[in-house]
């Protein structure tokens, strides 16, 4: 049985119980520990949340020092990586910044497991992401923006992209639960939708 282990952000640790369910007999499911810390606070990039592209870059680094290996891993980060201080304007990782780490993840991604998969940011509309959120805020603009970086980076690496940001975008702002987080039925059906693509690959 293949192992399956997922490094991405709060809206994977969401989906990730259903996930686990939906793919029992034909994956081991893991991901980066720290589940209940995480879940305490799921704006905070701790425990199980991967947060931002440097704290990917950051924990594929060291396990990659500790000679882990993957069969199938399912890798993303954006939603950090665009978060805007309301005073200054300034991103948490800029979009140069973000395309250089995004650049040594795939490198690193391909020698560490034999299928690496990309999971597209899902979406921050700003007319109720920032009417919720007051101490950082996030534009949709920058999704597109950095999901079409992410797009030609993991292109041009040959790491397979799973669109879940288009995919979930056609349920509409009443999939929110808050400012970016979903309600648990489209939850469920992220994890649907992620576990139909990996039915479909060769890897299976």
């Amino acid at each position: 049985m293949k192992q399956l282990f997922v490094l991405g952000d709060s809206i994977s640790i969401q989906y990730g119980p259903y996930l686990r369910k939906m793919l029992e007999g034909r994956y081991r499911y893991d991901r980066k520990r720290g589940v209940e810390e995480a879940l305490a606070d799921l704006d905070r990039p701790v425990g199980a949340n991967g947060g931002d592209s440097g704290m990917v870059l950051d924990y594929l680094g060291r396990e990659r020092d500790k000679q882990v290996r993957y069969d199938v891993l399912l890798l993303n980060c954006g939603l950090h990586d665009i978060k805007t201080d309301p005073v200054s304007g300034r991103k948490q990782v800029s979009p140069v910044a973000y395309r250089d780490n995004l650049e040594e993840i795939a490198r690193i991604a391909r020698e560490m497991a034999q299928a690496p998969v990309w999971i597209r940011t899902t979406d921050a509309v700003e007319q109720i992401h920032n009417a919720r959120s007051t101490s950082i805020y996030r534009y949709q603009d920058d999704v597109v923006a950095y999901n079409a970086i992410a797009d030609e980076v993991m292109s041009a690496h040959e790491v397979p992209i799973i669109d879940l940001y288009t995919f979930t975008r056609c349920f509409g702002t009443n999939a929110f639960r808050d400012h970016v987080h979903y309600t648990e039925e489209v939850q469920c059906l992220q994890a649907a939708y992620i576990a139909g693509h990996l039915d479909g690959r060769f890897w299976i």
